[in-house]
């Protein structure tokens, strides 16, 4: 796992973090429209809010990161 810091020197960004069916259609749609995607291992330190019902499945959750694609 990379963490959040290291990932934003990087040029990621975070996004979301979901699980499926809503995960395969967020990173599609970035995809779509132009951007990189990155996911990342849910880690419950790094969000903000409740995140009380996540950690139950978190192995089934994934934070997505993008960055605009380097032309070149």
């Amino acid at each position: 796992m990379t963490s959040e810091e290291e990932l934003a020197r990087h040029g990621w960004e975070k996004q979301i973090t979901l699980d499926e069916p809503r995960l395969s259609d967020v990173v599609e749609m970035y995809e779509d429209i132009g951007f990189e995607v990155r996911l990342e291992s849910f880690n419950p330190d790094e969000e903000t809010g409740c995140v009380t019902c996540m950690k139950i499945a978190s192995d089934k959750h994934k934070t997505i990161y993008t960055r605009k694609k380097s032309i070149g």
